[in-house]
This record gives C-alpha cells, structure tokens and sequence, in this order.
C-alpha cells in the first residue's frame, strides 16, 4: 500500500528560534497552571478560590503572549484576537460549550455549526462588502399573484467559487460539510464545492516529539489534477500539532499541483501547530475560533476538548473503524438533509472511486 509518512522532527525544522522560545515559556506557564487545577479539585472553599485566581491571572498571561505572537504573524487569524471586544464573549461561551464534559453529541454539533459559520464570516468578511449582488426568491405566497422577494447580497462569488473542500478523514468530515454548506449559501449560483478525501492519521503509539503522519493513499479519493490551481479549504475541529495538514499539502507540492491558495479553518488550535503550518506552508492562512496554549507529551491539546472526532462522530468498535460511507450513514436523516448536495458530492467521489490511482 503507498503511503507517505512525514515526521514531527521535520515539523519542528520550520519553526524559528523566536517561535520556540515562546513555546518554551508557554510549557513554564502552563506547569504552573497545572497546580492551580489541583487547588480547584481541594475540598476546601479557601484553596478553591485561590486556585481560581491564580487560575485567571495566568490564563490572561499566556493569552497575551499568544496574541501578541499572533499579531505578528499575519497569516494566523484567531477570531478571538481579532473581533471587536463586544463579540468576544460569544465565542467565549461557545468554546467553553465545546469543551464542557457535558456537551452530548447532538449538542456538540450544534455548536460546531455555530463555530464554523463564525470562521466562515472571519475568513470571506460574511454580509460586508461593497460588490453586490441580487437574489430573486419564488416565495410560498400565491394569492392574489404568485410572490417574489428580492434580496440583496454582498457578491463573493469570485472568491468563493474556486475552492475545493479538502476532508482529512473521520473528526474533519462534518467541520468540511459545515463550511462546503456556508460557501453553497454566499454563493449566487449556489456553488457546490468538490470534495478530496485523504485518510492521514497519526501514530498515536509514539509522543510529540517523534509522532509520525501516515497518509494512506490507497483510501484516500481524490482526482489530483482537479486541485490544480483551486482555492483549497481544510476544515478540522482541532489543529494539535499541524502534521496531518502539512503532511498532505507538502504530498500535492511534491506531485506538482500548484493551490492558488490553502485555507486551514479550526475550532480550537494550539499555538505550536499553528506555528508550525504557517511556517511549513508559504501560501496558507490559519483560521482558528480560539487559541490553547500548549501540547501534552501525547500531542493532545491542553485543555483542549477531548477527542473532536468521537464527539461528533460517536467511537469505532475496537478493530472495526467505519469507512466514509458508513460515518454517513450514521449521521442520520436530520444531517443527510440539511447537507444532501455536499453529501451526493462525497458519495459521488467515493464510488465512483476518484483517487491517487485514478
């Protein structure tokens, strides 16, 4: 079977000195942070509120070094650095809604919905703009005449009629949907995107500093000359360590396709795998909702929000994982309707068996 297989030392040789300094004190931080959540865990209301406030004071210490590591790296966008303060607090609740152990399956895709129709309008500027242009709605009213409605909207079609949704398999399939579903609503023509499907995953049988990125292309499917040239669009909850991404960009540069451009749209991305795509990648933008710290020695997300992928999707049968036609199935009626033009565009590539072989 060909597979590509990209290394976290090959990661590590893009970040700067300066980049590395700052993860550096980041971890420093972070430790002492740690303590603070033992403090919370005390059965005792004075260590409680004293773990609280260290709690706050270093949490508002390490976001001030991220977004200052940001803003100085324009080609990171994190919602919450950049929106006006009065918006802040919607996509703080929302985070925190996303974390919450309590959030169940349904109620974690709701807000998943919500999160990436806010980095949708981050990325394309949403109902802003001076270009416009007009819909014209067939409306239920027929009495006395049939009714129609005009609307006018803010014409982004050229900016987003060349992308091509690009799915890195299991947690990513519905965040892809999500933002294909967002470009199909801006578009005047009712654009829909074409879908390349890549199963990558990570050795999770080794830590952060020697994790290994295996895309399989055998059960990827994909028409490599379609992406040539395209507006490519990833879409993944988490962004932990950036491997899977820039393993399977770095794979199309190495096969000669050019992207006009490569969008990278997360939930929540933790500052060191940020650092590391935009480093990687010249031609890529990160957009992210909100921004964690640091990495545990696993590569997961600290605090992060457990596995993206088993909240959204439900968990596998031990040796049993479903393919993509079964995830599909398994989202039930509700999704297969609200998404039934990206889904025939996924079980068309699928089927039709659109990949690497092709």
């Amino acid at each position: 079977m060909k597979k590509i297989i990209l290394k976290a030392e090959d990661l590590d040789g893009y970040l700067t000195a300066a980049d590395k300094d700052c993860l550096a004190r980041m971890d420093d931080l972070y430790k002492k942070l740690m303590k603070s959540y033992s403090q919370l865990e005390s059965g005792l209301q004075e260590e409680r509120r004293s773990g609280e406030d260290s709690l706050i004071s270093l949490y508002n210490e390490m976001g001030d070094m991220m977004q200052d590591i940001c803003l100085k790296t324009p080609n990171i966008n994190v919602y919450t650095f950049l929106i006006p303060q009065e918006s802040y607090p919607e996509a703080s609740r929302l985070t925190a809604k996303l974390r919450d152990v309590r959030t169940g399956n349904q109620e974690f895709i709701y807000y998943i919905q919500r999160a990436y129709e806010m980095l949708f309008k981050l990325a394309w500027g949403g109902s802003t703009g001076k270009n416009k242009n007009y819909l014209i709605i067939k409306t239920p009213v027929t009495n006395p005449v049939q009714n129609y409605a005009v609307h006018k909207i803010t014409n982004i079609d050229s900016q987003i009629e060349n992308t091509v949704m690009c799915v890195m398999l299991r947690g990513a399939l519905l965040p892809s949907m999500i933002m294909s579903k967002e470009i199909q609503e801006y578009s005047s023509h009712g654009y829909v995107t074409p879908f390349a499907l890549f199963s990558i995953k990570r050795d999770d049988t080794k830590k952060e500093t020697d994790m290994e990125y295996i895309l399989d292309l055998e059960r990827s499917f994909f028409d490599l000359g379609a992406l040539d040239g395209k507006d490519l669009v990833f879409a993944d909850p988490m962004n932990a360590t950036g491997g899977s991404l820039v393993t399977v960009v770095k794979y199309l540069l190495d096969a000669g396709i050019e992207p006009k451009s490569i969008r990278f749209f997360n939930a929540i991305a933790a500052l060191k795998g940020a650092l590391r795509v935009v480093r990687a990648l010249d031609n890529c933008e990160v957009y992210t909702l909100w921004m964690d710290p640091v990495l545990n020695e696993h590569a997961y997300i600290m605090p992060g929000l457990g596995d993206a992928g088993d909240r959204i999707n439900g968990c596998d049968r031990e040796f049993r994982p479903r393919n993509i036609i079964q995830l599909i199935a398994d989202y039930g009626d509700n999704i297969a309707r609200l998404y039934r033009s990206q889904l025939r565009e996924i079980e068309d590539t699928v089927l039709n068996k659109v990949g690497s072989r092709s």
